[in-house]
């Protein structure tokens, strides 16, 4: 037979689309070409697997070899494509028989040895994979990754002959047995080291219970990237679903480590990072840090460091809950439901309000630094808090740990969490204007007391929308069915900036 067909995958984003490999072989001068929209990567493919088959002491076709990859328009890069490649030339060439071939799909990178070596973005070709009841064999290294989708046959297999000897009916290769991940236990700090900051504390317990996002405004040194390092310890546990989610995100990068299952990501870029480095991007849209935080949290330190064009791109994700990377040849779509924790100083100096007057900043540096954050981007972010200095008689008293451990406050955010999710099917930030007619219906008393505070201090409508999710949140972390004026009033005071503007 001169010509073989074999099944594999490609990449695009989150998505793993299938790719049909075909091999043909004709009579004429000896050469390999690969057709098919390769990259360079790709197209490199041919040396690797005439040395890997050469070493592996198979015979290489001194024939005319075409392979294309198919869909011819749908682009391909990396070395995934490697070991399909090798077996289709193996099976035209009859050196392997080619009659199960239509049972299984390959991928996986091969070294000039044979050994094959682990690719990106196995877990995504897992995924897809299952749904055409194919097994998937693939390298040993990506094996467990693989297997922590239900309903797939995995087999890994660590050298080009493994695969062979498989399909020749020498050696069997063992379905890979799922290993059932168990959430490990976070080196996390905990949230009742953080002392005094009551009122940064509650607003936390807030942001963490209802997913919302959060702007901490305060001097150097009180405690602000402390308290964001602490949220991971009080969110809720991940669902089954979410864990999936942000694995195939992480396996697109790096691979993903069964050790961080079920372990919320949390990140924290410099604020030298750039607009592709925080959404994504380059000639091979990655994702960026906005999608590995993928039910995570993201951590803005510096807030107004940030190139104000890099901050800008947030405003988006931030309401749609993805990203669409658009270039010439490609467009890939990342999911990006994060929250945002920021954190900033109250002026250039950091010392606006201290006590010891050491702030020389004037108003207009004040105000130009403040402008570096723009209104639509400010308006997006649900909680603006103050987190003041410590006062030193407190900072110095080593028993002043009286706030709650992260394990109490968890307790309370899961029990408000689960009470969102039975009532919406989702966490209060992420309610739609129809959810919050729904749920977040106010009595005669709450809604004099949401229009005084709403003409005094101009809310935008997003503002107000903002608003009722965070009374919801309120009332929910209370255990209370409706909202109270009391859960109003404490939702206003978290816009604190939107106070200022009118002060």
């Amino acid at each position: 037979m001169s010509l073989a067909v074999i099944h594999s995958r490609a990449q695009v984003g989150i998505d793993a689309p299938a790719v049909t490999v075909e091999v043909h072989l004709a009579n004429g001068l000896p050469n390999l070409s690969i057709v098919g929209l390769p990259e360079t990567a790709v197209k490199e493919s041919k040396d690797r697997v005439r040395a890997a088959l050469v070493n592996a002491r198979f015979e290489f076709p001194a024939r005319r070899i075409t392979v294309n990859l198919a869909p011819a328009d749908l682009p391909k890069e990396g070395g995934r494509f490697d070991l399909p490649i090798a077996l289709g030339v193996l099976a035209a060439s009859g050196q392997i028989p080619a009659g199960e071939l239509d049972k299984y799909e390959f991928v996986g990178e091969l070294a000039l040895t044979g050994k094959l070596r682990p690719i990106r973005g196995a877990l995504t070709v897992a995924l897809q994979a299952c749904k055409t009841q194919r097994t998937l064999i693939l390298p040993r290294a990506n094996a467990d990754e693989a297997t922590l989708v239900s309903g797939i046959d995995v087999m890994g297999a660590g050298h080009l002959l493994e695969v062979t000897a498989h399909l020749n009916g020498e050696k069997r290769l063992i379905r890979h047995q799922r290993k059932t991940p168990t959430a490990g236990v976070p080196d996390i700090p905990d949230l009742g080291d953080v002392k005094g900051q009551h009122h940064a504390k509650r607003a936390l317990e807030i942001a963490a219970a209802g997913g919302h996002s959060l702007l901490m405004i305060g001097p150097p040194g009180a405690g602000k990237t402390m308290l964001a390092g602490r949220l991971p310890g009080i969110l809720p546990r991940m669902r089954d679903e979410e864990a999936l989610e942000a694995a195939a995100i992480h396996s697109l990068n790096n691979g993903f480590s069964l050790k961080r299952w079920k372990q919320r990501p949390f990140r924290a870029p410099h604020h030298t990072a750039s607009g592709v480095a925080l959404v994504g991007g380059g000639s091979h849209p990655r994702p960026g840090e906005i999608s590995l935080a993928h039910h995570g949290v993201l951590f803005l330190d510096e807030f107004p460091e940030f190139d104000r064009r890099v901050l800008e791109v947030l405003r988006e994700p931030l309401e749609s809950g993805s990203i669409t990377i658009s270039r010439a040849a490609r467009q890939a779509e990342f999911p990006a439901r994060f929250q945002l924790i920021a954190a900033m100083n109250p002026c250039p100096c950091g010392y606006l309000g201290d006590v010891s007057g050491r702030c020389r900043c004037t108003e207009e540096k004040i105000r130009l630094y403040r402008a570096r954050l723009s209104g639509p981007l400010l308006d997006r972010i649900d909680m603006h808090v103050e987190v003041p200095a410590l006062p030193r008689k407190q900072l110095l008293n080593n028993n002043a740990r009286d706030g709650e451990t992260s394990a109490t406050v968890r307790q309370r955010v899961e029990a408000a969490r689960e009470r969102q999710l039975d009532r919406s099917g989702c966490a209060n930030h992420a309610l739609s204007n129809k959810q919050i007619e729904a749920v977040c219906a106010l009595d005669n008393t709450g809604r004099q007391l949401l229009e005084r505070a709403s003409a005094r201090l101009g809310f935008s409508a997003r503002a107000y929308h903002r608003i009722l999710k965070l009374a919801r949140t309120i009332a929910d972390l209370a255990g209370e069915e409706a909202i109270g004026a009391a859960h109003l009033a404490e939702a206003v005071q978290y816009r604190c900036l939107d106070r200022k503007a009118v002060n």
